[in-house]
């Protein structure tokens, strides 16, 4: 297309919907674009940050790109209100749409009741945002069309029944469209991926108690932390338990879904049904863990929700990091404070952690360990604070492996039974609040107060028991609630309704202070 002067402006303002993200929640944007008499210019107002700042130079490549150039007059975009931050580049398409209806080139009417963002490449293709799913949800609810860029139309399209949608690959295309000179075809959605697992617990030979504890783990949604000599296969127990959780439901995948999409996580607009499994590097910040930043991004703890968050070699993360998952662990969710955004992430996540014993991992083998044992074991276990460990379920010991078990043949048992016993145990949980008219809660390890004793009623013989363990290890409150709802579920795994002795014994033999030094 040659460049050509834009027509006659025959109005002097347009208003484009669009929309800011605020954690989960979104707020709406109107994007109101002047042209006006005096010097050439091309301002943007209403607390933009840097990204959106730099709009105006990719929205003038784009329309340069198309043979059009701005009118040189005073080009003002307001993003109203103007008293609410806006961040990221989905700006762009809705500042060029108004550039376009106020420069006579799309008629005033031609996005009226959508919800529009995209990106503007310099050639005037539309590129990829985050929270387009999201987006997609806010319009639902609004009634509102979307206007997306045709990289996410996957995932705006699981809303497509109940919304237009529109997205188009270029900027081109969206003008043809609005003038009626090119028909886009509705986005379909892309199938919900349910990626295999290239990893079974019929590879894990020995460690039998460890494989017990993730199962109870998984069935009740409990956190746990391995503790063993380096080589003894922590690691590759945690990356088979994602093979043992149950699927996600519907529900459940959208909300996993949208945090993936608000933190740009999701490629090609792809779902899956299979739960999150993260697991971030020791050298991990406290934004890049809980959330935060200039955008207030989700951190690894809500992109971990309904899903597994594995810390290997936990004493190595720092102290402000491990501290920082106190309260998501205790309440579900993380409120990420800045000076500029106060947002509420999800982080409903099963902590999965493991550490040596001690700084060279050797504490139990007097050949191997170092001359400062068993003194480093202490300084090293002692980089865990106390309520940190208060609020794991399930400690265990990995031993090493020894050579004679490698020469085993493969267990009779993998990953498929596992997953058929949680996936049974789950079941129960799940019709048991139900009943109690509590649908909301799925797991044990959610159940609290009345809703704990009503699902976990011990007898006098537990009772006792409870007692004497509760004076013999000094359980907190906190621990010997999380102690009853392992019992709870070591019951629900043996098919029983109620709790019997030896499902608490159990769940008092996962219930130890990690720390140990000879």
């Amino acid at each position: 297309m040659n460049r050509a002067a834009a027509p006659a402006p025959s109005i002097t303002m347009a208003r484009v919907r669009s929309l800011a993200f605020l954690g989960m929640e979104t707020a709406d944007v109107e994007v109101q674009v002047q042209i006006a008499a005096g010097l050439p210019a091309f301002t943007i107002v209403g607390l933009p940050d840097k990204a959106v700042g730099e709009s105006r130079e990719r929205v003038r490549a784009a329309l340069s790109a198309l043979g059009l150039a701005l009118p040189p007059r005073r080009v003002t975009v307001n993003l109203a209100p103007a008293d609410l931050a806006k961040e990221g580049s989905h700006f762009d398409l809705p500042i060029a749409l108004g550039l376009l209806i106020v420069m006579g080139i799309l008629p005033a009417d031609a996005v009226d009741g959508q919800i529009v963002l995209g990106e503007l490449a310099l050639d005037g293709s539309i590129q990829p945002v985050a929270g387009v799913l999201a987006a997609a949800i806010a319009a639902a609810a609004k009634s509102r069309g979307l206007v997306c860029p045709a990289a996410c139309a996957g995932e705006a399209a699981w809303l497509a029944g109940e919304i237009p949608i529109l997205a188009p690959p270029t900027l081109l295309s969206l003008i043809n469209h609005a003038r009626g000179l090119q028909v886009l075809a509705p986005p379909e959605p892309r199938p919900i991926e349910d990626p295999p697992l290239s990893v079974d617990f019929n590879e894990v030979k020995g460690q039998e108690t460890a494989k017990r504890a993730l199962e109870i783990a998984a069935a009740g949604g409990h956190n746990l932390l391995m503790i063993g000599p380096p080589g003894a296969g922590k690691s590759m127990l945690a990356a088979r338990l994602p093979g043992i959780l149950p699927p996600l439901d519907a529900a459940e995948v959208l909300e996993v879904g949208m945090i993936h999409s608000l933190g740009g996580r999701l490629v090609e607009g792809r779902l899956s049904r299979r739960r999150p499994f993260r697991a971030p590097h020791h050298t991990a910040s406290v934004a890049a863990m809980v959330g935060g930043g200039p955008q207030a991004r989700p951190g690894e703890v809500s992109l971990a929700h309904k899903g597994v968050l594995f810390l290997d070699e936990l004493p190595e993360f720092q102290r402000p990091v491990l501290e920082a998952l106190r309260q998501p662990l205790e309440t579900g969710q993380v409120q990420v404070a800045r000076a500029n955004a106060h947002v509420t992430w999800p982080a409903r996540f099963q902590l999965v952690a493991a550490m040596n014993p001690c700084r060279c991992g050797h504490l139990d083998d007097p050949a191997l360990a170092c001359p400062r044992a068993p003194r480093c074991a202490a300084e090293y276990q002692a980089r865990l604070s106390g309520p940190l460990v208060d609020r794991i379920d399930l400690v265990i010991e990995v031993p090493a492996v020894r050579p004679s078990d490698l020469e085993l043949p493969p267990p009779a048992e993998g990953s498929a039974e596992m997953a058929g016993r949680v996936a049974a145990a789950r079941e129960m949980q799940v019709a048991r609040f139900q009943a109690l008219g509590r649908p909301r809660l799925k797991l044990n390890a959610e159940a609290e107060g009345k809703v704990l004793e009503a699902i976990a009623p011990l007898d006098a013989a537990c009772r006792a028991l409870l007692a004497r363990a509760s004076e013999a290890f000094r359980l907190s409150a906190r621990s010997w609630h999380r102690l009853v709802r392992v019992a709870r579920t070591i019951a629900d795994l043996d098919g029983s309704d109620t709790i019997r002795k030896a499902h608490l014994a159990e769940a008092i033999a996962y219930r130890r202070r990690p720390w140990r030094t000879n």
